[in-house]
């Protein structure tokens, strides 16, 4: 089966899908649908996350753990959701941090859709790419984990100055492999309503991260817009 990806990330990738944790997480995806189980998101936005952001436009990583398991909310971007979708909590606390940091007025973000820093080089990668239904991490330790440290490991050893924002422990763990030499690695307690307060507010990563690409002579991110082009 032709895998439909970025060609950047496809180049890269390849051997992965021929990889035996593929083949069994390829596996329980296909006894799933079967069992008629609801996956999220759709298979066309599985790996959303590379096709929006080539390999050599990523400026900044933030890492999730598995997608959203509401109907309509996934759709291949880390805490991202679609534009007609109430922003979950995690992001509206994203959002009061960055209005808080940037010096924006409250509410100045119309939308949860974050496909306009993906354009603009924001990688916004899960852990784990797909979910059941309601049911949290369903999908956890099936593969995709593999998946997305190789994919970390790509930026982390053929990349330079990347900004990793790892928020959490378990982003934390995933990223620990990572040369805080070669790259930025900002850290902070996860965005979640049960730790956001212990640290994440307050943090101020989307300044430190458009001070660090400056230094580098990159482009920083215009965290404030969520303007994107349509495919």
């Amino acid at each position: 089966m032709a895998i439909v990806l970025e060609h950047s990330w496809l180049t890269r990738l390849q051997g992965e899908f021929d990889a035996p944790y593929m083949q069994n997480l390829r596996r329980f995806l296909h006894e799933q649908k079967a069992q008629k189980k609801i996956i999220y998101p759709r298979g066309s936005e599985w790996f959303n996350a590379l096709d929006t952001t080539p390999f050599d436009e990523v400026k900044v990583v933030i890492l999730g753990q598995d997608p959203y398991h509401g109907p309509g909310q996934a759709h291949g971007l880390c805490f991202s959701v679609p534009v007609d979708v109430q922003p979950p909590p995690s992001l509206i606390n994203i959002y009061r941090e960055i209005e808080s940091d940037l010096g924006l007025a409250d509410g100045h973000f119309p939308h949860g859709c974050l496909t306009g820093w993906a354009q603009q080089g924001v990688l916004l990668l899960n852990s784990v790419l797909t979910v059941e239904h309601r049911s949290a991490a369903s999908h956890a330790g099936k593969g995709w984990e593999m998946f997305t440290d190789r994919i970390v490991s790509l930026l982390a050893t053929q990349r330079e100055s990347v900004v990793f924002m790892l928020w959490g422990s378990y982003a934390q763990k995933k990223g620990s492999m990572i040369d805080s030499e070669r790259h930025r690695v900002l850290k902070a307690p996860h965005p979640s309503p049960l730790s956001a307060h212990r640290g994440f507010f307050g943090c101020r990563h989307f300044s430190q991260c458009n001070e660090y690409l400056n230094a580098q002579r990159q482009t920083p991110i215009d965290w404030a817009s969520l303007e994107y082009r349509q495919a």
